[in-house]
């Protein structure tokens, strides 16, 4: 496990886990909560952050972007032409290129809406951005992303916030099979077992914020998502005994007395 790292975008981490800041109580329990999960990737809602107020807390005074990767992200957008202007301004005010791309489709739902989203990664990867797209668990359209230039593919495992869990794991092994992209969950996840099948599925990481912030000990949960990655990745690379119908003894069956 050592030489096991996640790359996207030609950058290497250790941890598997990324982790988003938004929903906590305070920016001092967002900040230790990511501590304990070990994260070196935390998304931050561009159109949510506070940049300019000082009389408000700042995220870069709680989390240090010289240490934790900060990537810039489009919650909160629901058309193309929103997510680029987030991002175009992520790129002045602090250079960052590589980003995640949301474009949601209506309030209730949460569901990315496709059409928007890829329209907007061809542009953006054109601008040399390095991009990694939330999207449905379609593989047909996750193959049309990687062709326009994504970096990471990041389906959900359920609507976000909704902590459901994996709820198509035929897809997400099908996606698995046709990408050497970066294959990340994002969006669904309720516990860390969750995150343990999603890397037993081959996924590359897993992102995961409402499971953390809202779990009753969001710190206990923090440690758990962590050891539910790395457990998960650990199996994974292990490889599964092939499932079988009838029993298989555990003793010898010849030489017995």
């Amino acid at each position: 496990m050592k030489n096991d790292k996640l790359i996207v975008a030609k950058k290497r981490f250790n941890s598997r886990l990324i982790v988003g800041t938004g929903k906590y109580k305070s920016m001092s329990e967002c900040a230790k909560a990511i501590e304990l999960s070990g994260a070196e990737i935390v998304t931050v809602a561009v159109r949510r952050v506070n940049i300019s107020d000082k009389k408000r807390p700042l995220l870069m005074d709680y989390i240090d972007p010289t240490k934790i990767t900060y990537l810039p992200n489009t919650a909160g957008c629901f058309n193309s032409e929103e997510a680029l202007r987030t991002l175009r301004l992520a790129r002045e005010i602090g250079g960052w290129k590589l980003v995640k791309l949301e474009v949601l489709g209506d309030k209730k739902n949460l569901f990315p809406d496709m059409i928007e989203t890829l329209k907007s990664t061809e542009v953006l990867t054109k601008e040399g951005f390095k991009v990694m797209v939330y999207c449905s668990d379609d593989p047909l359209m996750a193959k049309r992303l990687e062709e326009v230039g994504a970096c990471a593919i990041m389906p959900l495992a359920a609507p976000i916030g909704s902590g459901l869990g994996i709820q198509n794991t035929t897809n997400i092994k099908i996606i698995r099979s046709q990408t050497t992209l970066p294959l990340i969950i994002d969006a669904g996840l309720g516990q860390a077992s969750d995150a343990a099948i999603a890397m037993e599925l081959g996924c590359d990481g897993v992102l995961a914020n409402t499971a953390i912030a809202k779990a009753k000990e969001p710190f206990q949960m923090a440690l758990a998502f962590k050891n539910g990655v790395i457990a998960g990745r650990q199996s994974f690379l292990a490889g599964r005994i092939e499932k079988s119908i009838y029993g298989s003894p555990s003793s010898p069956i010849t030489g017995i007395i």
